[in-house]
């Protein structure tokens, strides 16, 4: 395993470590269950230097105020551990949630993914269905699509502030996000021990074949009974539109919210918006007190 911070150091980024399956994950644990509604369980995307925080934290504590909201470092990413030999796969991730849901005795959740996240939420779904009430897919993987510029730059980023301000400029479509101080912060991030090791061994080139790998089967999809809403920004340049427009059209109950003047990152540059929808669309199946 690889050495973590110390939990009691003053890093918004760590939470409580849990132990799932064969090594601890890093887990943000927010708000507090209310009767009729399952928590909400946030699967983060995968840029490099990413955590369950530095995605979810304009969201976490908006949702939180009204229900139990749970964020993961998926294995290999953030401050969860770094084991010895895994193999970072769809299996291995869907398995270390499942274990996460188990460890935390929670037989259902509501599940926001977010990109990576999403094709990771998706296949839980699908796998365990009775484990998901509604399902939230944000700029989603999951489907077939052709790799895009964006996307093979962000999983071959090599450490550099030059490379992680390109990066930032394609993940974002407003400017004003963009800083200096956001590009030293991101990369800083990226560079933490252990970060970049396994980052870069989750998808080497030809990186055609993780966006193949992590899409689930059609007749999977088609099938999904839930709930589900889908959410992308309408100038996002890493994740193509079509995929979300692909899982409307597959998903029976489903509904699609397009943002405009956005990029990739719908929960930061439309934080507000993003939560009010995502709270109303789960409130819906909420049961009263």
């Amino acid at each position: 395993m690889s050495q973590q911070q110390s939990p009691t150091a003053a890093n918004p980024e760590i939470g409580q470590r849990i132990r799932t399956g064969a090594f601890h994950s890093n887990v943000h644990d927010l708000g507090r269950a209310h009767p009729g509604q399952p928590p909400v369980l946030l699967i983060h995307g995968s840029g490099p230097g990413v955590s369950a925080w530095a995605n979810w934290r304009l969201v976490m504590p908006v949702l939180a105020q009204d229900r139990r909201v749970i964020a993961p470092d998926m294995v290999g990413f953030g401050y969860s551990d770094r084991p010895e030999g895994i193999t970072y796969s769809m299996d291995t991730w869907v398995q270390q949630a499942i274990d996460l849901l188990d460890a935390l005795d929670l037989p259902q959740v509501d599940l926001i993914g977010n990109s990576f996240g999403g094709a990771l939420a998706l296949a839980l779904a699908i796998r365990a269905p009775q484990r998901v009430r509604r399902l939230v897919l944000m700029g989603s993987v999951g489907v077939p699509f052709e790799l895009t510029p964006g996307l093979d730059a962000a999983w071959g980023y090599q450490p550099s502030i030059e490379a992680m301000r390109h990066l930032l400029d394609t993940f974002a479509f407003s400017r004003k996000l963009v800083t200096d101080e956001l590009a030293q912060l991101r990369y800083q991030a990226s560079i933490r021990p252990g970060f970049q090791e396994s980052f870069s061994a989750m998808f080497p080139a030809p990186r055609q074949q993780w966006v193949d790998a992590m899409a689930s089967p059609e007749a999977a999809i088609r099938a999904l009974a839930h709930e589900t809403l889908i959410v992308h920004g309408r100038e996002d340049q890493v994740i193509p539109l079509q995929t979300s427009l692909t899982l409307s059209q597959w998903i029976p109950n489903s509904q699609l919210h397009v943002f405009g003047h956005c990029g990739h990152w719908t929960q930061i540059e439309h934080s507000a918006r993003f939560a009010q929808l995502v709270s109303n669309f789960l409130a819906e199946a909420d049961t009263p007190a």
